[in-house]
């Protein structure tokens, strides 16, 4: 009997030991995909390329370098880094990210936030924090095209300066080797720098800052500060990593921009198509590489246009009359 009143002490015991609380549910760490994160590594890359261009040209290899610098990117790719460029700007603003991420601990919310951003890519844009993180993509992407824009502006008027020089009134040689290679620089893929790869790795999950800085805004946004945020929304609740990256690259797409950068490229090939002397070399470069790839970029942020075209101040010399140049390729 005795050893019987043990064992029913013991289960008694047991029985009285309250359960340990189901564990609380845990958001997942914020992501980005690293194929994401490498798209808007070769879009910075193009950008930081394209802006070593100076108007300064002292021959004719300087203005066939800087060509086949500016030339170098196909317009697709460009675009989808820089929505992805876009969406890393977005995450580095705290009360947009900590604003996402409060739907993100309970699974089935999760979830359904999630369907709801790929349905509406504008579910985003009502998000807390929302007009913080879209100051930051619009100043991301619109600094970068206004500065763009403004080197065009400075090369479109080199091409009129710079026939005070001899060499460039002689013909580019090889003027159709030279549009064929600007037409594989443009189908070619761009490869992002190692370190701002890993600057943007940082950068997306709260690491390290781009020094970016932008006035909240309110809606309507356009198509490409739409999809960034919509990607930075998917990325704070941890659903943008590589299990997600095809759903997700599919966000990374703005039919008008694209068209714009599509545009920029054909008036560039039938720019240098007719183009003869080096100074109208430069013009193609200044007009339809910087100046139209710099207004799609600005377009693509949501901002006002450029200004209105302003005939750029033709250089006092011997030269012969640019009017050749500018009315043919304007």
């Amino acid at each position: 009997m005795a050893g019987v009143a043990i064992v029913l002490t013991a289960l008694l015991a047991g029985c009285s030991e309250p359960k340990p609380p189901p564990p609380k549910p845990v958001a997942p760490a914020v992501s980005l995909s690293p194929k994401l994160i490498e798209q808007a590594s070769a879009y910075r890359a193009y950008v930081s390329r394209a802006h070593t261009i100076a108007p300064s040209f002292a021959n004719g290899g300087d203005v066939a370098q800087s060509l086949k610098t500016g030339a170098a990117y196909e317009p697709k790719q460009l675009l989808r880094g820089a929505i992805a460029y876009g969406a890393v700007a977005a995450l580095q603003d705290p009360t947009f990210v900590a604003g996402v991420r409060t739907y993100a601990v309970d699974p089935q919310q999760r979830r359904e936030m999630v369907l709801q951003i790929m349905r509406n890519p504008n579910y985003a844009t009502t998000l807390p924090g929302a007009d913080r993180a879209a100051g930051l993509v619009i100043a991301a992407l619109g600094g970068e095209g206004e500065r763009l824009y403004g080197l065009g502006k400075a090369v479109k008027q080199a091409a009129y300066d710079v026939q005070r020089q001899n060499w460039s009134k002689t013909e580019v040689a090889n003027r159709a080797g030279r549009l064929a290679e600007a037409k594989a620089l443009s189908a070619a893929p761009l490869v992002g720098d190692m370190a701002e790869t890993g600057r943007l790795e940082q950068a997306a999950v709260g690491g390290a800052q781009l020094g970016l800085s932008g006035e909240p805004k309110t809606p309507p946004y356009s198509v490409a500060v739409v999809r960034s945020l919509a990607v930075a929304a998917l990325a704070a609740l941890g659903e943008a990593g590589d299990a997600n990256v095809e759903q997700v690259s599919g966000l990374l797409v703005d039919p008008a921009a694209s068209t714009c950068l599509n545009l920029s490229k054909l008036n560039l090939y039938q720019c240098l198509a007719v183009s003869k002397p080096h100074y109208e070399d430069v013009f193609c470069l200044g007009q339809h590489v910087l100046m139209d790839t710099g207004q799609c970029l600005i377009r693509s942020a949501g901002l006002p246009p450029p200004e209105i075209y302003k005939p750029v101040k033709v250089a006092e010399s011997s030269a012969p009359s640019p009017a050749k140049a500018s009315t043919k390729k304007r």
